[in-house]
């Protein structure tokens, strides 16, 4: 578990060190996606990696890592949005983006370490081609839920969603290619 745990900080301090970046690039122009906007982010990431895994084969230089890269840090944009419950125009300062973005990864972290110890990181035999099935699996769940008008009867919601999407990018990430 101390490997698992030493790949998925640097994986996801591979992904924050962009996401600060472009926050210092766009600003927090993202506060005004809405949960519908978020997930259909994802999803094109999420199509455009199982099309290039399809096909062998690409035409837009930008890698597959990078997509996935781009799956977390947009999964936790979907869960600062939750938290604050208001998508506006609003310019936030880059230290509390910082904490906002650890804040989300920490509790992700958390729930990808008690996880890993009941299933016995059962990902590491997994496909990377599984992830990025099971990340558009949970992008349409996310959209149910909202065409429920956010209500589910016995299963997780939408954060709970975003928070396995993180971390099956993130064991995508991991695995070789």
């Amino acid at each position: 578990m101390t490997e698992t745990n030493q790949h998925y900080d640097r994986e996801i301090e591979a992904c924050k060190e962009i996401f600060l970046k472009k926050a210092m690039d766009y600003g927090t122009s993202w506060r005004v996606l809405r949960t519908i906007s978020v997930v259909d982010q994802i999803f094109i990431k999420a199509l455009r990696i199982r099309t290039i895994q399809e096909k062998k084969t690409q035409k837009v230089a930008d890698d597959i890592n990078g997509e996935f890269r781009g799956i977390i840090n947009y999964a936790v944009i979907g869960l600062i949005q939750l938290k604050l419950d208001s998508p506006e125009v609003q310019e936030v300062p880059s230290d509390t983006v910082s904490e906002w973005f650890d804040q989300e990864i920490h509790f992700a972290k958390k729930v990808m370490q008690d996880k890993n110890h009941d299933y016995g990181e059962a990902w590491r035999s997994m496909s990377r081609e599984s992830f990025t099935d099971l990340i558009l699996v949970k992008l349409l769940r996310i959209k149910q839920i909202l065409n429920n008008d956010g209500k589910t009867i016995v299963s997780e919601g939408i954060d709970a969603n975003y928070v396995d999407i993180i971390n099956y990018a993130v064991f995508a990430l991991i695995l070789p290619s």
